[in-house]
């Protein structure tokens, strides 16, 4: 069954980074995404708080470069997650495991700033890598292996080494797409800085 998410909001905390027992990244966080409509002629606005985790190198990357306020588009698929709270009460909400991950804006840290890598950088999860790894949405993409090699960023070349390393071996219609969103009412302004300090209720977080 085909399960694909996409949003485009600002991150409402932190990175919370931490590593599994096989090694393996694991990075937690939230997404603020928005609607507006009009309803009579007055203007609304419908915010939607959804957890999302990252995988892998992305998640290691994502904890260096972005912090609570960061823009980011996203693609990966909806998880239904279930567990028991302190009280022994069965709880349960929807996250986003990120596939795909594209910085808007300026990057949070020095390191990526300057680089030659433009306005938007586009990163991959590892976990998605044996289905993606064709595919470049956007700008460049990166695999979940080691950076490695005597390349550029900006360059539009394959590294590799492996079927797991960089590949922009063609153009996704992916950003073409997203930009005609611009055709349909809502989607032609910017984002709107979303207040992330908005009242969530943590007890229905699981961590």
């Amino acid at each position: 069954m085909f399960n694909k998410v996409i949003l485009v909001g600002n991150l409402t905390r932190d990175i919370e980074l931490r590593y599994l027992g096989s090694g393996s990244a694991l990075a937690n966080t939230a997404i603020a995404t928005n609607r507006r409509f009009t309803v009579n002629g007055e203007k609304k606005e419908e915010v939607c708080f959804i957890d999302i985790t990252f995988w892998g190198r992305t998640a290691e990357i994502a904890n260096q470069y972005l912090k609570k306020g960061s823009k980011v588009l996203i693609e990966g698929r909806l998880k239904f997650d279930q567990w028991q709270d302190q009280n022994g009460q069965n709880r349960s909400k929807h996250s986003v495991t990120v596939e795909t991950m594209q910085m808007l804006g300026e990057a949070t840290q020095g390191g990526m700033q300057g680089g030659g890598m433009g306005q938007s950088r586009n990163f991959q999860s590892n976990q998605s890598q044996q289905n993606y790894n064709q595919q470049s949405y956007g700008g460049n993409s990166y695999g979940s292996n080691s950076y490695g090699g005597d390349s550029s960023y900006g360059s539009s070349a394959n590294y590799g080494g492996s079927n797991q390393g960089y590949s922009q071996q063609q153009k996704s219609n992916f950003q073409d797409n997203y930009d005609n969103y611009s055709d349909y009412d809502g989607y032609n302004e910017e984002i709107p800085e979303i207040d992330v300090d908005a009242d969530m209720n943590d007890e229905e977080l699981p961590f």
